[in-house]
Order: C-alpha cells, then sequence, then structure tokens
C-alpha cells in the first residue's frame, strides 16, 4: 500500500491502541485500499502500523462486531462482503440519522459538504474512480456532522466503511457515483437557499434509490 500506515495510527483522547489501530484499518476499508474478500494477514500490518500482535488481534475483534471483518475456521480473517438484508439495515439507520441531521445545517457545515461535491466532481474529471466514491462519502459524514455528535460521527464512521464494501463490488461504480455525486450538489443548492424541507426530500429521494440500484446489483449476485 501506498500509504504509510503508522500515520493512521493517531490516538485520539480516550481512544485505546487497539480502537486506534481498528480506526487505521476501517479507514483502508473505507477508501477502498482493502476489498471485500481481502486476507488480512497479521504479518502484513504489525510492522507497518508498529503496533503488538495482541492490540492488532483486538482491532480485528472490533471491526469483526462492526461487521467489517469475518474469521474464517482454518483460514484467517477477510474483509467480509454485504448481503441484501445489510443494504436494507445500512439505509434504514442512513435515514434517521442523516435525514435529521441535514436540517441542522449550519453554513461552516454546508461549505464542507459542497467542498466534497467539488472533490468528486474534480476526480471524476481526472478519472479517479475510486476516489470518487470517497467524495461521496465525506459528503454524507458531512451531513451528520451537522448533528454535532461525536457518537453520531464514530457510527457513520462505521457505516460508510461498510458501506464502501457494497459499492467496491457494483457492477459499474463509476456510473453509480456519477449520478448521486450530481444529487449532493442539488442537496447543497437546497441548502444554500435554506430550503431544507427540499433538502431532507432530495437526501431521502437519494438514499431510497441508491438503496434501490445496490438492492438490483446484489440480488443479480445472489446476495
Amino acid at each position: 500500500m501506498a500509504r504509510n500506515l503508522a500515520d493512521l495510527v493517531r490516538v485520539p483522547e480516550r481512544a485505546s491502541a487497539a480502537e486506534a489501530t481498528a480506526g487505521a484499518l476501517r479507514e483502508l476499508i473505507m477508501t477502498g485500499e482493502l476489498r471485500p474478500g481481502a486476507r488480512v494477514n497479521e504479518a502484513d500490518f504489525i510492522g507497518v502500523l508498529d503496533v503488538s500482535r495482541n492490540t492488532l488481534r483486538e482491532a480485528f475483534r472490533l471491526l469483526h462486531h462492526e461487521k467489517l471483518l469475518v474469521h474464517k475456521l482454518n483460514r484467517g480473517v477477510f474483509v467480509r462482503s454485504l448481503t441484501s438484508a445489510d443494504v436494507v439495515d445500512l439505509y434504514r439507520v442512513r435515514r434517521v440519522i442523516e435525514c435529521a441531521a441535514v436540517g441542522q445545517a449550519s453554513p461552516e457545515g454546508v461549505e464542507l459538504m459542497a467542498a466534497a461535491v467539488q472533490a468528486g466532481r474534480q476526480a471524476h474529471d481526472e478519472r479517479r474512480w475510486a476516489d470518487v466514491g470517497t467524495a461521496n462519502i465525506r459528503f454524507h459524514q458531512a451531513v451528520v456532522a451537522q448533528a454535532g455528535s461525536e457518537r453520531l460521527d464514530e457510527l457513520m464512521r462505521q457505516i460508510a466503511a461498510e458501506l464502501r464494501l457494497g459499492f467496491l463490488e457494483m457492477t459499474n461504480p463509476r456510473e453509480f457515483h456519477r449520478t448521486y455525486l450530481d444529487r449532493n450538489g442539488e442537496i447543497v443548492a437546497a441548502l444554500i437557499e435554506r430550503d431544507i424541507t427540499e433538502a431532507e426530500r432530495l437526501l431521502r429521494a437519494y438514499l431510497d434509490d441508491a438503496e434501490q440500484e445496490m438492492l438490483v446489483a446484489f440480488r443479480g449476485m445472489g446476495r
């Protein structure tokens, strides 16, 4: 992997070394550097993350609890693949937290959302398709951040990582993300006009359509 992974292991206030390590691995999943089905070997990460074997195993346990990793008997630890039931539940949670949070958007928050849209458009123009997906996820993290809750921010980081697992298995992620990138821009435009009702309507319709598109793809894969 191109990055210095040790830089990802930052220990925030009240976080343990295992939680920080889990956060680093979650970030690799969220950005698509660890893909569904990939084996996560202890030997590959102990040195680069500069953590002990026990710390890494505890991080694996935390990510298993978050449904990001799975242990296969006599085979090892792997990045999990989602099912259709996972998709339904993820979007159920997203509707609850995102549609409530978007109505609390501040001017600074709208700027963060707009910056994520711009980053996605630039990535699209430069044909960096994985970065388009990352920008899309950052947009929705910025939406949830409007609630001003560290717990909701943490929950959204977990949801974003799970969603990325699903996005990586879409047959045409380029077109999937491009469509919703434009719709993110429409949500920003409504918030700039302070039309909260319209922003919530656009976001809910977005989530409904994205869920259905993912379900069609997953059911086509027998999930």
